[in-house]
């Protein structure tokens, strides 16, 4: 997997202000109120996915192009909210953005026995122990947000080190649910790094 989202050399105080002042009316509104609809439909042929990857071993391409396309809506999302970059995010599963890059390569044959093991043992196995690193890695990144806020508020700039590490988290995440949703066999790396 590969996501990143770009490091601008100067941010927008404006925008800033503007996010945090309305971001929940004007960008997580309108979002989450069509992702809600999207993300059940995406639910939906997750269910149905998983019956044919246990019968097939493949995962149907389309059906992991559109779950693939609804992981890069939400990451969109979550930068700007966020405030690791700058714009407006765009709407739909097949949108670009020139910030914000998600690719997940397509599995030719899923194992069947990781499959099972994932919806028995999955809890145990890759949601405690990534949960319980990823609980204190967050709450990092909520103060470094924090701090980052005043930052750029201040001097345009987003200090480098800190964005590599909230996009670190948000990479960590992200590998955990992709895993989780049976669209890869490789086990989510305990780091955030590329």
């Amino acid at each position: 997997m590969k996501l990143d989202i770009k490091y601008q050399e100067r941010y927008s105080r404006g925008e800033l202000l503007l996010r945090s002042l309305f971001g929940a009316i004007y960008i997580a509104l309108p979002h989450l109120f069509i992702l809600i609809f999207v993300s059940l439909w995406g639910a939906v042929l997750s269910f149905i996915s998983w019956w044919i990857v246990l019968f097939t071993g493949k995962y149907p391409q389309s059906f992991f192009e559109f779950q693939e396309g609804l992981f890069r809506w939400n990451l969109r999302l979550n930068a700007r909210l966020n405030n690791l970059c700058d714009g407006y995010p765009a709407f739909g599963i097949n949108a670009s953005d020139d910030h914000v890059t998600l690719e997940i390569p397509y599995p030719e044959r899923l194992s069947r026995g990781v499959l099972l093991l994932r919806l028995f043992f999955g809890a145990i196995y890759v949601v405690l122990p990534h949960g319980f690193l990823l609980m204190f890695r967050t709450i990092a990144s909520l103060v470094l947000q924090f701090l980052a806020w005043w930052a750029v508020l201040f001097t345009a700039n987003y200090p480098k080190s800190w964005h590599e590490f909230n996009v670190g988290t948000i990479r960590w995440a992200t590998r955990v649910n992709i895993y989780m949703s049976f669209m890869t066999d490789e086990y989510p790396p305990f780091s955030g790094k590329p």
